[in-house]
């Protein structure tokens, strides 16, 4: 069951799936329809899933649901994986990843994998001042407040001292 985005409470259980590259402007209307198409039906045992989604920088699939009245099981939880599994078959992308890297360079968004990152940091590649994305939060409030994080705000800050 699909409700607005702004419904959900604060609370309410979030992934964030990173892709390891931008999706095509021909694919978006392709990924938007799976998605809605899945949370349409996704239940846990046999009711249906509170859930919106969004996609953010082209590159970033949000999914969040409603679990206040009752906790996601387990094999809900796989279920979704299961689906992003899928997507990343199709799309051929990485989205399950979320030790890589994504941060913002001027208006762009890139991805690299942590060692890569990690030079880029040592070669003086990102300053003290780009922003990253926090994949690792679990809820809509951190969405919100703590997605789009100075780099000296999350734990790649630690390795620019």
């Amino acid at each position: 069951m699909i409700i607005d985005f702004k419904q959900l409470p604060d609370e309410a259980k979030l992934w964030v799936f990173p892709s390891s590259r931008k999706f095509y402007p021909q694919e978006i209307a392709g990924i938007k329809e799976k998605i809605e198409e899945f949370l349409l039906e996704w239940d846990d045992q046999g009711i249906l899933i509170r859930s919106s989604y969004q996609l953010e920088y082209d590159r970033f699939i949000v999914i969040a649901v409603d679990d206040s009245l009752n906790s996601l099981s387990l094999e809900a939880h796989n279920i979704l994986i299961t689906f992003i599994q899928e997507l990343e078959k199709t799309l051929e992308v990485v989205l399950m990843d979320k030790m890589n890297v994504c941060y913002k360079q001027g208006e762009f968004v890139q991805y690299k994998d942590l060692i890569e990152f990690k030079k880029m940091m040592k070669a003086k590649g990102v300053s003290q001042k780009t922003i990253v994305f926090n994949n690792m939060i679990t809820n809509k409030v951190d969405f919100k407040y703590n997605w789009e994080i100075n780099i000296m705000d999350s734990w790649l800050g630690r390795f620019m001292k």
